[in-house]
């Protein structure tokens, strides 16, 4: 490894995943990969409209080879933990690079959906653990009882309680928020930005962003309004 010599210290290259662009690559890698986690997660849920028959035969598909099951889990507990640690990182070195705030902050370049990332993702995480307990392990369940492998029922009776409908849509919203500009900066982590490229990668990222939220939030709405019933 070389090294480069300032008066009389050595001077090493930052470890890869010490490093701003090492953390950038771990939450553009491991977003990515959550990202095509909640695209199939959205399109497994929309079966929903489809009937009982068809999503309860969906999520007895899932269950049907648990080692398989936790294994996915298991990178997606690990991709979780990787993107948290690296956005953290990356929020200390910013704060360590400009210790002293601005006197008259301005938001030129960015947008909304950048500026709320780091508060965003607490709020989604503990959504994500509600959401677990809700519908997955039946701990929590305001509306009715929890019914094992009825997912139909269970929808039905968790989003007929008016503050859990809210809740999940709000915290959809943000995820929304957060998919609008962590879709994009993905490339530009891993490389792929380029002046002609960007404003399509924005433009795409706001039509992924709006489908996935309109997706996950109808399913609330339609229960509340009965058309899920």
């Amino acid at each position: 490894m070389s090294t480069t010599v300032i008066g009389a210290r050595e001077v090493r290259p930052a470890r890869f995943w010490a490093s701003t662009n090492g953390k950038k690559a771990v939450m553009g890698v491991t977003g990515f990969i959550l990202f095509l986690f909640i695209i199939g997660h959205v399109i497994g849920n929309l079966q929903v409209y489809e009937g009982p028959a068809q999503i309860n035969a969906y999520g007895r598909y899932l269950h049907a080879l648990p080692e398989l099951l936790w294994a996915v889990r298991a990178v997606l507990i690990l991709c979780v933990v990787l993107h948290i640690w690296a956005s953290v990182g990356l929020a200390v070195k910013k704060v360590e690079a400009r210790p002293v705030g601005y006197a008259k902050r301005e938001n030129v370049t960015s947008t909304y959906a950048s500026r709320t990332m780091y508060w965003s993702g607490p709020i989604i995480l503990a959504f994500v653990i509600y959401h677990l307990l809700h519908l997955t392990a039946g701990v929590i369940h305001p509306g009715g009882q929890f019914i094992e492998a009825d997912v139909y029922h269970n929808i039905v009776a968790g989003f007929s309680v008016w503050y859990v409908s809210a809740w999940y849509i709000f915290s959809m919203i943000l995820l929304g928020l957060h998919i609008r500009h962590g879709a994009w900066s993905m490339f530009q982590s891993l490389g792929f930005n380029h002046p002609r490229h960007t404003p399509i990668l924005r433009k795409a990222a706001l039509v992924l962003a709006i489908a996935i939220t309109a997706g996950f939030i109808s399913i609330p709405v339609s229960v509340m309004v009965g058309v899920i019933k």
